[in-house]
């Protein structure tokens, strides 16, 4: 029986994670999380019988505690309670579903108690990799990639030894505004942005995807997690979002792993590494495909993937500064309190006005954090 643990259990990630577990009888689900949605959490805990569930407000886990009173579940709240999940005993897996800097420190205590770690949470990686990938090193503890580009790179380097990239070929759909100038994106409306043409995801990310900037996160993350360079990662446009990257080897050959787009599928992938379990599902069928065509990313009209590249060049604090900026941006642009345009212009602006901090700690990347938050309310009122 494989024991899992899942942060952000309501959101797009944790609820497929759900389904996996729902098709596999030999996982059993120890402890859930999520921010705010207690209705959805309790379907959960009387579905999936957890040991502990958590909710990130007590005003939510006090409400949850009353849903379900009758069922054998200890209701936690909080960061403490993200704590004490990432480091029961009972699991060896936890996965980090959920959205933002607030799974850093989980991600950390888990890894310290000897966790394997199904990665989904991106900024994890963005502003703590230089912590992240030697702790996991210095544990004996695996990083499994659950987003789709990244596990698609980690199957195409099974088996090869380690030395042999000479690039990453990291595919992106192009979102829903590929091919449109900058005065065609003045006036998009979030409606238009939250409409992608090939993946279900929560709204955030969906949002990324449209600026590119959820494909400069992928860069970032990439280069800790297969420790290359800048340089060897190549963000390559793919519309269809069948080739879901690529590994490019000394030799010339190029390995891809190509398949539908089901996040379901890297999940699995993480969670029974290095098995490989049947899958229902649609299948991938080349006659009806036809072609798959590539094209290089409009960098000058979406320059939120530039960005990421400078933000990551010059390290530090930086790409902590990138993702806040970001983060905060797209919640006003959902809120709409700015325009589209906006999001990778207060990107750029927060990029210039901070000082680097040359390798951070947690403390200082959750103060850049807020930092950046407090620029970007006094910047939009």
């Amino acid at each position: 029986m494989k024991r899992i643990a899942i942060l952000g259990s309501t959101g797009s990630i944790g609820t497929q994670t759900l389904e996996v577990v729902r098709n596999n009888s030999d996982i059993q689900v120890v402890a859930l999380a999520a921010g705010t949605s207690v209705e959805m959490m309790e379907a959960q805990i009387r579905e999936f019988r957890p040991h502990l569930a958590a909710m990130w407000t007590e005003s939510a886990a006090a409400d949850l505690r009353a849903r379900v009173a009758d069922v054998d579940v200890k209701i936690l709240a909080g960061m403490d309670g993200l704590l004490e999940i990432a480091t029961m005993e009972e699991s060896e897996i936890l996965v980090t579903a959920i959205v933002g800097m607030i799974g850093i420190r989980p991600t950390i205590a888990a890894i310290e108690a000897g966790k394997n770690i199904a990665l989904a949470n991106k900024e994890t990686l963005v502003t703590a990799g230089h912590l992240i990938m030697p702790l996991a090193k210095e544990k004996g503890v695996s990083i499994l990639p659950v987003d789709s580009e990244h596990s698609a790179i980690f199957q195409s380097l099974n088996g090869e030894p380690k030395g042999r990239i000479e690039k990453i070929l990291l595919t992106a759909s192009g979102g829903p505004f590929r091919g449109r100038t900058r005065e065609q994106l003045q006036n998009i409306q979030v409606e238009d942005a939250l409409k992608h043409p090939n993946w279900a995801m929560g709204r955030k990310i969906t949002i990324d995807s449209s600026t590119l900037v959820n494909k400069g996160l992928e860069v970032m993350e990439a280069k800790w997690l297969f420790d290359v360079t800048l340089d060897q990662i190549q963000v390559v446009v793919h519309p269809q979002s069948i080739i879901h990257s690529a590994v490019q080897y000394v030799d010339g050959a190029v390995i891809a792993q190509m398949g539908t787009p089901d996040m379901k599928l890297p999940i699995q992938y993480a969670l029974f590494y290095p098995d490989r379990r049947p899958m229902g599902g649609a299948r991938m069928d080349l006659f009806k495909l036809g072609q798959l065509t590539f094209e290089a990313p409009d960098m000058e009209n979406f320059p939120g993937l530039a960005y990421a590249y400078r933000a990551s060049e010059i390290g530090g604090s930086m790409p902590t500064v990138y993702n806040a900026a970001n983060e905060k941006a797209v919640a006003l642009f959902l809120d709409r309190k700015i325009s589209y345009l906006q999001i990778p212009e207060l990107i750029s602006e927060c990029m210039e006005h901070h000082k680097v901090i040359q390798n951070p700690t947690v403390e200082e990347i959750l103060a850049t954090e807020q930092e950046v938050y407090a620029y970007i309310s006094g910047r939009i009122k």
